[in-house]
Formats: structure tokens, sequence, C-alpha cells
């Protein structure tokens, strides 16, 4: 069997799980938006007499904001409802509760999906991530930076206040007025809700419940978005040789997690699977990637030996992997030695 006709085979083999089941989008609705907002409730209402209550159902809120947020992200391809209004509808909902715009993160993401992995088309809806020889030709300050945006304490730490406070709040220059209507809907929308709760219950205890969970959910999203881009043998091409297929399943990795984990991330561990068809609601991709043998092989990545893929920062292109700043170094002293 040739590459296309591989290709044209696993496309054939997981197109009948990209068919939404409203009644099952129903039920997951209610499995996550009611526990989350119980949370919030009972966060709000304990915090005068017991404040570390509420931190507690805010931490543990911030799980089914993710979990609120995948939901958001399926209605982004329309694959949450069979209905594209509902679509629609629930998207912004959910982007309001998760401090997303419909409109801005959809368009972003579709263009994450149809380039991801191609490294002349970089840039949008992507992790900030240089090649070895675009590090050796970067200035001082632009290695800086990227040094500095790469940094854990950052991406993950100053990451998620920069994403709701500035990238979620702004629109693209390039952005239609539909969108950029809808990210400035979501945002007074968002401050109407905030405005509400801290008249309602105080400032301190909307900062404790709503803003703490936020902020972690943030962070957990960060984490998942960049720990399945980046591990070692992660695919990366130039535009002539980049294949989309590869790019889903071998440039997307296979994030194993304990079934609860699985359950709160919605799936999203399955990124090979979402990224090979992206129309396949959430609730279907574990059944796919069980029933179809190839998707099993691709790189798969533990709770544990996830924490290693923090120690990537460069693409090496020319040997087809991610490496550290410590074996760039060992590379360019070889280099610069004449013994490579």
């Amino acid at each position: 069997m040739t590459d296309r006709e591989k290709i044209k085979q696993l496309k054939k083999d997981v197109a009948p799980f990209t068919k939404s089941q409203n009644a099952v989008s129903i039920r997951q609705l209610i499995n996550t938006l009611g526990p989350l907002l119980l949370l919030w409730g009972v966060g709000y209402v304990l915090f005068e007499s017991f404040p570390w209550i509420s931190a507690i159902c805010a931490v543990l809120a911030s799980a089914f904001v993710v979990r609120t947020f995948i939901i958001f992200h399926d209605c982004t391809h329309g694959s949450f409802f069979k209905n594209r209004k509902a679509n629609q509808i629930v998207g912004n909902i959910t982007g309001v509760l998760t401090t997303f715009p419909f409109q801005q993160w959809r368009r972003e993401h579709l263009i994450h999906h149809a380039h991801s992995s191609n490294l002349d088309e970089r840039g949008i809806g992507d992790i900030w991530m240089m090649t070895t020889e675009e590090y050796a030709e970067a200035t001082k300050w632009q290695r800086f930076c990227y040094r500095a945006y790469r940094h854990p304490l950052v991406m993950f730490g100053l990451g998620p206040l920069y994403l709701i406070l500035v990238v979620n709040r702004t629109n693209a220059k390039d952005a239609k007025r539909k969108e950029r209507l809808n990210t400035h809907f979501t945002t007074i929308a968002l401050i109407i809700m905030l405005a509400v709760l801290a008249i309602a219950f105080g400032w301190q205890a909307m900062l404790v419940v709503q803003l703490l969970s936020m902020y972690i959910a943030a962070m957990l999203g960060i984490w998942l978005f960049y720990i399945q881009h980046t591990f070692e043998d992660a695919y990366f091409e130039n535009e002539q040789e980049w294949d989309y297929v590869k790019a889903a399943v071998e440039g997307s990795s296979y994030y194993e997690l304990p079934k609860f984990l699985q359950w709160i991330s919605g799936n999203i561990g399955y990124h090979h699977v979402h990224h090979l068809a992206p129309r396949i609601p959430n609730y279907e991709l574990e059944q796919a990637h069980a029933q179809t043998p190839p998707l099993q092989k691709v790189t798969t990545i533990t709770l544990k030996t996830s924490f290693s893929s923090l120690r990537f920062k460069l693409y090496d292109a020319s040997n087809k992997r991610f490496i550290t700043f410590k074996e760039y170094a060992a590379l360019r002293g070889a280099s610069n030695r004449g013994l490579l």
C-alpha cells in the first residue's frame, strides 16, 4: 500500500467518529457546567466565613473550567452539536465563562490546524518556537526574549495573565468586523459578569473564586497545548515537504493520562486523533484511537515523562528533533572547532 493509499484509508477509518451526538453533548454540558457553577457558588457563599474553603473551591473549579474550554473548543470546530447555530450559541457562552472570544479563537485555531508543524507557516495560534538556525542568526535581544518566553515561570506563570488580559481582549489587524465585535462582546460580557459578582459578594471573593480558577485553568491549558506539540521527535517540515496527515499523527502526541484527568481534560490527550480529524467530538476521540491501530503507534507521553519536555527549547531541523539550550551550545562549540 502506497503512502497516499495509507492516508486515504486512515481518514476513512476515523470518518465514522466525526458524527456528534446531541444527547451526549447535552449530558456533557450538564456534568461540566453543573459542578463548575456549584463550586463557584459554594466558594462565594462561604467566602466571608471560610475563605480557605473558597480557595479550595476555586482550585477544584479550575479543572471544570478546563473541561468547559474543551466544549468551547469543540464548538469552534463545529463538532459539539450537529446544528451550526447551537455550536455558536454554546461556544459564545462557554467562551465568556473561560474568557475566550469565540470568533477570534476559532479563526486562529483553524489556522493552527491548517499549518501545524509547518516550519514556513508559524506564528498564528502557536507557541513561539525557534529553530537552531534562527536562534544562531538572532540578535542578543531576540535571544533574551526567546529564552525568557520559554522559561517555565514566564510561560506558565505570566503566560495565563497575558492570555486572559491581552491576547483574548485584542483583535488582529486583519480581523473582520464580525470577529472584532465578538471579541468586544465577550470582554463586555465578562466585565459585567465579574462586576455583578463583585457587587453581590465583594471584590475579594470575586478575586479568590473567579480569577483564581480562571488563572489556574489558563495555566493548565497552556501546559496541555505545550506538551502535545513539544516532544523530542516531533514532526516539523518546510512547506515543500510538509504533509497534513504526518503533521497530525507525528507532530501531535498521545498524552496518556489517568482516567480522571483524561475526563477533566475532555480527552484532549488524544491530540493526534483531533489533529487528524478535528470534526470528531471530544467524547469520541478515545474510541477513534482504540479502533484505529495506526493511530496507536504515535509518540506516547505519560504524566511522568511529560515534564521532560520542559527542557526542549529549540528545534534542530537538520536532525529533526527538539534540543535543549545546553545541547545547542555543545553543537555550536563542536561546529566552531570544525568537528561538524
